[in-house]
């Protein structure tokens, strides 16, 4: 057998492309809340693969899921069918409002999918005319040119020629403007129901109760991306169901898998129906292991005492965060909901969250940031309690070496 290579961080400089900047440490192994790195430091895991491992890593029951389907079957074109994308499609129905079930690989495919379901639907339905999508500012629907275009963050799409077109974005939270801009020629609106890459930020139930009458009016979809919210992220299985507004279709990938790749676009069985033979498709979208992981990940999550222990979580971070700004007062507020928070620094700490990142994983802590400004925390969904504890340490040592430098 060949002798494997040895694998330092300066081989990404050599091999990768760049769009990435990497820490140094290179994580080897991980058990619920903790990781490993090559020198066997361990690491308190705040982070989540970004909102991705829901139940931790390594979890029983999505390592059983796996093992028995790698003996099983690995993959198949869409051209059949297979057992666990049908049981997993079933779950994610009775779990959700939706009807119909598309898999894909990731979040912004689910996503693509959904924008064009929308534009399908409107030009199937009323002309083609119909075609304008509003999202909103400091939104992130994913990386596939469609899909960065309709997020609100044009850094992001900016310097990759002509975008596609009939994509408005208006600012969060704000139902006069949007009311002011809404028309008959709206096909969709496209909306995180807490917005995470944007800094955290929830929407006001008048907003989004808003939002989906102002959707009613104008025959317009309501496109709920639950990439990161889903999947019991805020304490509900989806995010729509606490907030007393039903989209008409959604998108859910990152903890769906739990750190198997797979994302699916929700709708109902009428709305499906624009979606005919040969107009979408995806090679790898249901395949058998993503969704034998999948199917495991949700019966597992949808819990009611796994949905309740979110909420409880969310209590432990945030009596947490308050004692340690107490002492290092560099957080103005708490923000999010469930266990995707995010701690905005005070005006005095402003741009500084990347700072609080490095100085977590000096301590032995994985933490994320929302933009400059926010400290992002999007932790397993049962990480334990002695973990949070042990992780709020490390952050307080993190934030006494900023504070007092």
């Amino acid at each position: 057998m060949a002798m494997e290579q040895k694998v330092e961080r300066q081989l990404f400089d050599e091999v990768m492309v760049p769009c990435y900047s990497p820490m140094q440490i290179i994580p080897v192994k991980g058990k619920g809340a903790r990781v490993w790195d090559q020198n066997d430091r361990e690491y308190i895991d705040f982070a989540g693969g970004i909102a991705v491992s829901c139940l931790g890593h390594c979890h029983p029951v999505m390592v059983d899921a796996l093992k028995a389907q790698a003996d099983k079957l690995w993959h198949l074109s869409n051209v059949m069918t297979n057992e666990p994308a049908l049981r997993l499609a079933k779950k994610l129905t009775e779990h959700s409002f939706a009807e119909r079930v598309f898999f894909a690989n990731s979040g912004a495919e689910a996503n693509e999918a959904a924008l064009k379901l929308a534009r399908r639907y409107a030009a199937d339905t009323f002309s083609a005319e119909k075609s304008e999508i509003i999202a909103f500012k400091q939104g992130f629907h994913g990386r596939t040119f469609f899909t960065v275009t309709v997020g609100g963050q044009a850094a992001y799409s900016d310097g990759f020629g002509p975008k596609p077109g009939d994509v408005t974005h208006l600012p969060y939270n704000d139902l006069a403007t949007l009311a002011d801009h809404i028309s008959d020629r709206t096909c969709a609106i496209m909306m995180e129901p807490l917005q995470g890459e944007g800094g955290i930020i929830s929407p006001t139930p008048e907003f989004i109760q808003g939002v989906r009458e102002l959707c009613d009016k104008h025959n317009a979809l309501l496109i709920f991306d639950e990439v990161q919210t889903g999947n019991g992220r805020t304490g509900e299985f989806y995010a729509y169901q606490g907030l007393g507004v039903t989209p008409d279709i959604l998108s859910t990938a990152k903890s769906l898998g739990g750190g198997f790749p797979i994302g699916a676009m929700l709708t109902t069985a009428e709305l499906a129906t624009h979606l005919k033979i040969g107009t979408h498709g995806s090679t790898y979208g249901g395949n058998p292991l993503a969704c034998a992981v999948a199917e495991a990940v949700v019966d597992e999550v949808s819990k009611p005492a796994v949905l309740a222990g979110v909420k409880e979580r969310e209590q432990w971070f945030r009596d947490g965060i308050a004692t340690i700004n107490a002492k290092y007062p560099i957080f103005a507020e708490v923000r999010g909901k469930g266990l995707l928070l995010g701690a905005a620094l005070n005006d005095e700490w402003q741009g500084r969250a990347r700072d609080v990142l490095l100085a977590a994983g000096e301590e032995g802590l994985m933490v994320l940031v929302a933009g400059t400004n926010v400290v992002r925390f999007t932790p397993s969904l049962v990480i334990s309690k002695e973990e949070v504890d042990l992780g709020l340490a490390r952050l307080e040592v993190a934030i006494a070496k900023l504070y007092n430098a």
